[in-house]
Parts: structure tokens; sequence; C-alpha cells
């Protein structure tokens, strides 16, 4: 409230103008983060066995007006993807004669799909484009990065606070790795089946001061098929780890004759870890 009560004595109009737009954005992106967290608490008393007219008598509102709440607003796991505008950064390669930076299909393909998952949950999303060597800014909110540690090796480095899954490269290539078990995950992409393996997890970001979401296939076609998992198991990925760290391995086939997704699935269980934010 300070802020805007001073903003009518700035004197400059066009700055006047920008300020207004920039605390406008704040305060709508407050309301709806208040919104979410509202709609999620009546989700909860209402899975706990209470019925709408329970809910409005403890929460002070009609029962119309509780069932309207229910049914509309942000949807409860609009956080797991971040609590305002996203910024999402592919990994690019700079290709021979192009002065470009240069993404590939599956990574466009992936953040369209972002794209639309952020539109339904009422979220703004913007790209960039990480140029080589791949020293993606990690210290920023709202934060998904897409690309693996082949051409993002800074990310790779904080990958290697997940204890359990991760890249590694050997005779092969890049490979997935379950410590846990001692289970390789081999693309056989290059042996012309259409099959991948990706890392979808939440790691720390190098400030401590939060964390980003990190996608990636060992190949573009696993970095799409995670991206597709999770626009399918947005909701069932938030009721089991809410914002906390997690990770899972998931393996995908597309079709040979028309490149659609066919199947695509966890060949991990999701590994939660605890006591780290």
């Amino acid at each position: 409230m300070i802020e805007i009560q001073g903003l009518g004595e700035v004197g400059d109009p066009a700055d006047r103008a920008r300020r207004a737009g920039v605390l406008i954005d704040e305060h709508q992106a407050a309301i709806l983060e208040l919104s979410r967290m509202r709609r999620e608490a009546l989700e909860e008393m209402l899975s706990g066995g209470m019925t709408q007219a329970h809910i409005a008598e403890k929460v002070g509102m009609t029962r119309a007006r509780v069932g309207q709440l229910l049914s509309s607003g942000p949807r409860p796991e609009r956080i797991f993807l971040g609590s305002g505008p996203l910024t999402v950064a592919l990994g690019g390669k700079r290709e021979a004669e192009k002065p470009k930076l240069a993404v590939s299909a599956e990574m466009l393909a992936s953040y369209e799909c972002i794209s639309e998952i952020a539109q339904s949950l009422n979220l703004k999303v913007q790209s960039e484009v990480v140029p080589p060597p791949g020293m993606v800014k990690l210290n920023r909110p709202n934060l998904i990065v897409l690309g693996s540690p082949r051409i993002l090796p800074f990310v790779g480095q904080v990958l290697e606070s997940d204890e359990i899954l991760g890249f590694e490269s050997g005779e092969r290539g890049w490979y997935l790795l379950n410590r846990a078990t001692g289970e390789e995950f081999h693309s056989p992409v290059k042996d012309g089946r259409h099959e991948d393996y990706a890392y979808i997890g939440r790691l720390p970001r190098p400030d401590g001061r939060g964390t980003f979401l990190y996608i990636a296939g060992i190949h573009g076609p696993g970095t799409l098929g995670a991206v597709r998992y999770l626009e399918g198991h947005l909701e069932a990925l938030y009721r089991e780890v809410k914002t906390r760290r997690f990770s899972l391995i998931i393996h995908c086939v597309f079709g040979q004759k028309t490149g659609e997704l066919e199947t695509v699935k966890p060949v991990t269980q999701l590994y939660r870890h605890e006591g780290v934010s």
C-alpha cells in the first residue's frame, strides 16, 4: 500500500504509468496465488469428509459460493510450475554457417506443450534460448529448464545434488542411471528405434533460495515425451510432492511412421528428496 500511495507523487507520467503497470502485475499475481491457496484449502476440507454446507459454515461463506470456488479459479497444481510468469530455458546450439542459435524440433514442440499447460493454468510463459556453452541463469523464480547436460553442462553440475538419479556418459554415449538399483537406461534412438528415456525433477538453485523444474531426455524425443507425461500427470505429481524436490525417469515410445507419442511411463519410482526444499 505504501508503494501505491507514493505512486501519485511521481511527477513523470511515463514513469508513473510504468510503475503502476508493474504494481498491477504484482498484485494480480498475488491475488491468483491466494485464490489458488483458497481453492486448495477448500478441496482439502472436502476430501477430508466435510460437506460443502459444513465448509461454508466454517469459512463464513454461502454454500453456493463454496461450490463456485471449488469449480473455478486457479487449480491447486498450478504452483507445481510456478507462482507467476514462467521462463522456459531451452538449450541451444550453433549450426555451421548459421548465425542464429538453433533448437531441435522436439525442443520447440516441448516448449509449445508447456505453453499450452501454462495457459490452462492462467500462467504467462516466455522462452529463452541458452547459447553454448550452456551457462543458463538458474537463480530466478518460476524457471523450467529443458535440455540434457550435453548442451547444458552447468545444469549437469547442479544435477549432481540428486544422489539417486542422473545422467552419465560412457563408450555408448549419454545415458541415465539409477544409482539406487544400478540400472542403466540407454536410448535406442541411434539404433533406428523410436524410443527414449528422460529425467524429470526439481533441483536446487545454486544460491539456495529456491528450486527449478528440470526436464531432459537423452535425446530430443525424450524431452518431448517427458513434457507430455507432465501434461497428463501434473495433478497427480502435485499431490505426491507439492513443490518439494523429487526425481524420476520415464520411458517413451513414438510411432515409427507417424512420429506421434504412443506410450510414456515411469521406469523408476518417484524419489522424494526429503528434507530438501
